[in-house]
């Protein structure tokens, strides 16, 4: 499985409206995404994930 990049802070509209419906006060995942939007991204993480996936060990013969 390959990592598509894509943006954190796009998160739609409706879930915003059921998750502030939900928990007026907010809870602590939401503050965290609050206070540190936009920090990271998945673009500063690319170079870490290959594209082809990760490179395997090659299988070796079961012990008898």
């Amino acid at each position: 499985m390959c990592i598509q990049p894509r943006s954190g802070s796009e998160v739609p509209e409706l879930t915003v409206k059921v998750a502030r419906a939900s928990n007026p006060h907010g809870t602590t995942a939401m503050a965290i995404r609050d206070h540190l939007d936009g920090l990271w991204r998945d673009e500063n993480f690319v170079e870490w994930y290959p594209r082809d996936g990760p490179e395997v060990l090659a299988q070796t013969p079961a012990a008898k």
